[in-house]
């Protein structure tokens, strides 16, 4: 893993991650070549854009675990488990290091549109 800037770092060749303050972990896109989805960025370490929007999802609200196990499903077996994860929805447009989260998400900043911050030292 290679840190591109306090708000970037370069998980793999191709692949960008970013801390979501939402979610409390980063969240990564892919970009240039290659299988899958891509997304565009503009070359900026410190203010990133990507395009198009990145959606991330977890637990049951990834297609098809919507009827399988889950964190909520874990937790309500475990209730005295530590909560370190959790089933969401993180819908954001990342434009000029700011994050804009969208109306979908199912975390606390949905609606509003915070800057980037740094990553935990522990991450």
């Amino acid at each position: 893993m290679t840190e591109l800037s306090k708000v970037l770092r370069e998980t793999s060749p191709g692949a960008l991650s970013f801390w979501c303050p939402g979610c409390r972990d980063s969240n990564t896109i892919r970009h240039g070549s290659g299988p899958g989805p891509r997304w565009g960025w503009n070359g900026n370490t410190e203010h990133p854009t990507f395009t198009p929007s990145v959606l991330a999802r977890t637990g049951h609200y990834v297609p098809g675990h919507e009827n399988g196990s889950c964190w909520c499903t874990y937790y309500q077996e475990h209730p005295d488990e530590p909560r370190d994860f959790a089933c969401g929805i993180c819908h954001t447009f990342v434009t000029d290091g700011h994050i804009q989260y969208l109306s979908d998400c199912t975390h606390e900043l949905a609606g509003q549109t915070v800057p980037m911050v740094a990553f935990p030292e522990d991450w």
